[in-house]
């Protein structure tokens, strides 16, 4: 087989592993950076424990998921950064639920305008606020998005003196694009990006609300991101 077939094959069977809605609803989940067990999966996609388990041994072993186990409870979660960009950027092919009708419930119309507002990309700030955050940082220069995203020396000297420890001894990027899925723009992704995402989680600039990936930001927040980066408190709401 010639070494493009190859490619082709295990493409093939890359995407093969995420066409399945049950299997795509569990990527989604666990974007929220979390671990999950079967049963918690099982419950959120509304399908039987050893049907969930099933569709959960195929992404693990696929290379998506990575699993742990405590004791007789079993954890899986994304196998890492590089899986969670590519569930996020597939999410953001797909049409928009307002362009293909909206959503069907009351609730379901709530926590997607919640999500849209503010929300959790695997371990970085996505929706508005992850885009409200990333074009503040560009437009006072801390942030390039000329040929990539890159933080600029001004940019790395605001995250020290904001107190956002950015951690440079592994090989992920320090500041990367993710397309965002509902803004349909990039945001902050990257050690830079999870960085100020944890900071803000940490020091209760955001909060989490629901059981989704959505976050809200608090009142101390708003004066955090209004002073550090003159982003105006209506630009989060």
């Amino acid at each position: 087989m010639r070494t493009n077939d190859a490619d082709a094959a295990g493409l093939a069977r890359l995407a093969g592993l995420i066409a399945d809605e049950t299997r795509a609803a569990c990527l989604l989940a666990l974007l929220d950076g979390r671990a999950w067990t079967a049963g918690e999966l099982a419950r959120h996609t509304g399908v039987a424990p050893s049907t969930a388990s099933e569709h959960l041994g195929k992404l693990v072993a696929g290379g998506l998921l990575a699993e742990e186990r405590q004791g007789r409870h079993r954890y899986v979660r994304l196998a890492g950064a590089g899986a969670a960009q590519l569930v996020e950027e597939l999410a953001a092919q797909v049409v928009p639920e307002r362009a293909a009708g909206g959503p069907r419930t009351l609730r379901a119309s709530s926590a997607a305008s919640a999500m849209a507002r503010g929300r959790t990309c695997y371990d970085h700030l996505a929706g508005l606020l992850g885009v409200a955050v990333t074009d503040a940082l560009t437009a006072r220069g801390l942030l390039r998005q000329d040929n990539g995203f890159a933080l600029t020396d001004a940019g790395l000297a605001w995250f020290e003196t904001a107190g956002v420890r950015l951690d440079r001894t592994g090989r992920r990027p320090l500041a990367r694009a993710c397309l965002d899925r509902t803004e349909r723009r990039p945001h902050l992704a990257g050690v830079a990006g999870a960085a100020l995402c944890r900071h803000a989680l940490d020091t209760g600039w955001c909060v989490r609300i629901g059981t989704e990936r959505a976050v809200k930001v608090t009142a101390a927040g708003e004066r955090a991101l209004s002073e550090l980066l003159d982003i105006e408190a209506a630009a989060l709401r």
